[in-house]
This record gives C-alpha cells, structure tokens and sequence, in this order.
C-alpha cells in the first residue's frame, strides 16, 4: 500500500483521481456516508486495480480493517490512502502495520514543481508564493482576496474538525489566539512557557496544542541542532506554517518561512524516495552565533544555509559553524540576486535557481 499524507487542500485527493485516470480504479472517502458503507463491505470489483481509500484513519479500527483488506486482496488490488493528517501518529489498533506501506508526504507547490511539473519559469512566482502560499486553488487564480476568504474557510475546517477529531479541546477560540502568536514568531524561538503565560494557559497545555498543530500539518517546528558543539545551544525551538501568506511579520520573515517550507519538502521527498535519513535544523548558541538552517544526511551535517533578502556577504556565523561542522557545502540564499558566486568555500546564490532544481536533486 502506498500512504499519502499531507495538509488539507494540498492536492491529494487530485493526485488520487489522476493515479485513478490511468490504471482502473475507484475511490472512496470516509467522509461521505454512502462510501463509508462501501468502504466497510469492501464493495469493489476485480477491476478494479487501484482502491483509494480517503481519510480512512478517522475510522476507529482502521489499521486492523486495512491490514485484513491488504492481506487477502494484495493479489487483486493496489491501495493507496490519503489523509490530511498524519497517518503515522495514530495509535489506535494493536496490529502493526509494519511491511506493508510506504509513505508520502504532500506539500504545497514549491519554485521546482511550478518550474518542472507546471513549466512556469515566472520570476514572479517566488513573491506569489510569498504572499498568496503554495496551496494550488489560491496559487492558481492569484487573487489576495480570493486566498484570504479561502484561507479562512480551510482555517475554520482545520479547527472546528481535524482537530477536534484528534483532541477534545473546549475553547478553540484560545487555541486560535495560540495559532495567531505563533505566525507572529516566525524565524524567532518560541519560548512555549511565555505564550502560554500570556495567553494564561498551562505550559503543558502550549506543548500539546503545538503538537496537533504539527499532527494536522498546519505548522511545523525545527529543533536546534547541538552535535557535540563546544558553547551552550539554545534549546527553544523554532515554527513555521506550511502557508506562508499567514505568516506574521516583514518581508525577510515571509522569505525565511519559504524557504524552509522547500527545504522540509525536498528533505521528505528524498526520505521517501530513497530511503535515507534527513532532518533539517537550525544552529543558534547563546552567545550570538546564528544560522538558519542546517540539513543532516544520516545524521551528519550535510549543508549549511542562510537565507537572506539582498544581502550578498556570508556572515560570520556561516564561517564560524563551516569550520566547527565542516558540511559538504555552504549556502547564502539570496532573494534579490542575479548571479552565484563563490568565496572561501561559502556559495552565495539565487534563491529563485536554487529552490527550482529538481526536488530529486541532492544538495551537493
């Protein structure tokens, strides 16, 4: 079987019917009544090749009903399930499902699809991505008001259903102020114990409502990353939302938002295509020392990069970690630039060119 998760309106349920639309299949969502009865009855053909099979996870004994289809019908059918939260974090069932799945994960559009898969080589699709997001409805008819209304009904989806489904949460009215102050943190560390004092919440109650935030793919975090270095790190972690037009703050803090969206999404597309391990970080210590990202291959630092507006010239701290760390390569991400250039073993780049390569492409 093949999982296919990612946020709600990214594109799933179209890649399903377009899997569907060359090799013979049906689908069914568990969200409407007369699928569900099918669902639960198995009521398909023979050929009927592939079974897509849509927010199943919200059935309660869905590993155990899966594991038995899987089993007695694999020589008959493919599977593929979709949801738009994470099909990995639901514990319900005792039966693993463990060798017989592989997962993927769907994000919004990047600079490499619009390139690759929609041949738009527009140079303004960066600052459109900033500013409407990479959901493809409000992407593709490019209207502010259009994706303000929309992001609103997905927003209000978000928390009066997917997330109720997941905990029970008596005042989502809090939990939308918590939501808010988070876009207002974008780039910055998120100190939970301190919005939770604003916001006169339980600190554990803040961690917890980060954590269905990241389950429905509404945000994601980045820890920093230590790896035995010498000066203290700072351990608060830092957000970003998988929407960029709801981030809060300047035009740097949008840049420095999708930027990581593509990196998250080319990081998981490689783990899911080959099998490797990757994360992506951030380095931060308590005297001053600070880079955006870092990205691990089989936890060893792979690459550094910095993303900056217009400024062409590495800081120090992209020297300072490239000597303690000593990655394969370091980048300087730069919105506003023509040409790349290379000095002292740091590239500064693009970032239109870079982001748009290939998302098979390695970072070295």
């Amino acid at each position: 079987m093949v999982f296919i998760s990612g946020p709600r309106q990214s594109g799933k349920t179209t890649l399903a019917i377009a899997c569907i639309k060359k090799d013979q299949g049906l689908y069914l969502n568990w969200d409407d009544i007369d699928h569900r009865k099918r669902i639960l009855a198995r009521d398909w053909v023979n050929e009927d090749s592939l079974i897509v099979l849509d927010e199943i996870h919200k059935y309660s004994k869905w590993k155990n009903f899966l594991k038995g289809t899987y089993d007695t019908q694999r020589a008959k059918h493919n599977f593929m399930v979709t949801g738009s939260a994470k099909l990995d974090i639901y514990k319900k069932g005792q039966d693993s499902m463990l060798g017989r799945f592989f997962s993927w994960r769907l994000h919004p559009l990047c600079l490499s699809e619009l390139k690759h898969v929609f041949k738009s080589d527009d140079s303004k699709n960066m600052q459109q991505l900033m500013n409407l997001g990479g959901f493809p409805e409000p992407f593709f008819i490019g209207k502010e008001n259009f994706a303000k209304r929309w992001r609103q009904e997905k927003l209000r989806l978000v928390f009066r259903q997917d997330i109720q489904e997941l905990e029970s949460i008596r005042d989502i009215s809090i939990l939308e102020l918590f939501y808010q102050m988070l876009g207002e943190r974008v780039g910055g560390e998120v100190v939970l114990s301190n919005v939770a004092r604003d916001l006169e919440i339980a600190p554990k109650t803040a961690k917890n409502w980060l954590n269905v935030l990241e389950k429905t793919f509404s945000v994601f975090t980045l820890r920093p990353y230590g790896g035995g270095l010498s000066k203290a790190v700072v351990k608060a972690p830092k957000v970003y939302f998988y929407d960029c037009g709801e981030v809060e703050g300047d035009e740097g803090v949008r840049f420095e938002n999708l930027v990581a969206c593509h990196l998250l999404k080319r990081i998981q597309f490689l783990e899911d295509l080959t099998g490797d391990t990757y994360e992506l970080s951030f380095l931060r210590d308590k005297v001053g020392h600070e880079v955006d990202f870092i990205i691990l291959k089989n936890r060893k630092p792979l690459v550094l990069i910095e993303a900056k507006l217009k400024d062409t010239t590495p800081g120090k701290s992209l020297h300072y970690y490239r000597e303690r760390l000593k990655p394969l390569r370091c980048i300087q991400l730069v919105r506003d630039l023509d040409r790349t250039t290379t000095k002292d073993n740091i590239q500064t780049t693009p970032a239109q060119i870079w982001l748009s390569r290939p998302l098979e492409a390695e970072f070295v």
